[in-house]
C-alpha cells in the first residue's frame, strides 16, 4: 500500500512541472490548443520513451530506464497532450495512481517480443484500470516492438491481455514500432479523434 506522503510528494513534482509548462494551457477551449493529460504506461523495457520521444520529435533516441518520470508536450493535429511517461519497473510501478488524478487517456505500452511477461502486463493492465480515478479516461494500448522477428502478432497480444475489464471504456489497440515510428501517426489520430468525441 503507498503511503499518502509519497503520493504527496509526487504530486508536488507534478505541480512543478505542470507550472514550468505553463497552468493557463488547460484553460484554452478544446477545440483551441488545449493542453490533454496523458499518462503513458507499461512494464519497463516495453519502449515507452523511445515513444515518447518520437512522437516529440520525431527522432529515435537513445534511452535509459526510466526512473520516475519523463513529461513532454506533444502537439498532434490541434490538440497539445502533455505526456507523462512513467517507469516501469516493480518498485516504480505502485506509484503509478499516484498520477492518475485528471487522467484524460492512458497509453498502455506492451513489448510485443516478451511473450514471459505478457501475464504480467495483463495484471498491471486490469489494476490500473479498476482505478476510480480512471474511469472516464480513453484507453489507447501499443503493441510496440513489432518490428522484431517472432514477436506476438496484434491479434495475440489482444488475446493475451484480453479486454473485459475494457469493456466499458473508449479503447483501442495499435500495432507500432518505436524505433521506426509504424503505426504511431495512426494511433495518435484514434487517440485525437477520441478525446474530441468525449468532449
Amino acid at each position: 500500500m503507498i503511503c499518502r506522503s509519497a503520493c504527496l510528494s509526487v504530486a508536488l513534482q507534478r505541480a512543478k512541472s505542470v507550472e514550468m509548462g505553463g497552468m493557463m494551457s488547460y484553460f484554452h477551449g478544446f477545440f483551441g490548443e488545449r493542453e490533454t493529460r496523458i499518462l503513458m504506461l507499461g512494464l519497463d523495457g516495453a519502449g515507452k520513451t523511445t515513444i515518447l520521444y518520437k512522437l516529440q520529435s520525431g527522432e529515435t533516441v537513445k534511452t535509459i530506464p526510466t526512473i520516475g518520470f519523463n513529461v513532454e508536450q506533444v502537439t498532434h493535429k490541434n490538440i497539445k497532450f502533455q505526456v507523462w511517461d512513467l517507469g516501469g519497473q516493480t518498485s516504480i510501478r505502485p506509484y503509478w495512481r499516484c498520477y492518475y488524478q485528471n487522467t484524460d487517456a492512458i497509453i498502455y505500452v506492451v513489448d510485443s517480443a516478451d511473450k514471459d511477461r505478457m501475464g504480467l502486463s495483463k495484471k498491471e493492465l486490469i489494476s490500473m484500470l479498476e482505478e476510480e480515478e480512471l474511469k472516464d479516461a480513453v484507453v489507447m494500448i501499443l503493441a510496440n516492438k513489432q518490428d522484431i522477428p517472432d514477436c506476438l502478432s496484434l491479434t495475440d497480444v489482444h488475446h493475451a491481455l484480453g479486454f473485459d475489464a475494457l469493456r466499458n471504456k473508449t479503447f483501442q489497440i495499435f500495432k507500432t514500432s518505436a524505433t521506426s515510428g509504424d503505426g504511431l501517426e495512426e494511433a495518435m489520430d484514434w487517440l485525437s479523434n477520441a478525446l474530441q468525441h468525449r468532449n
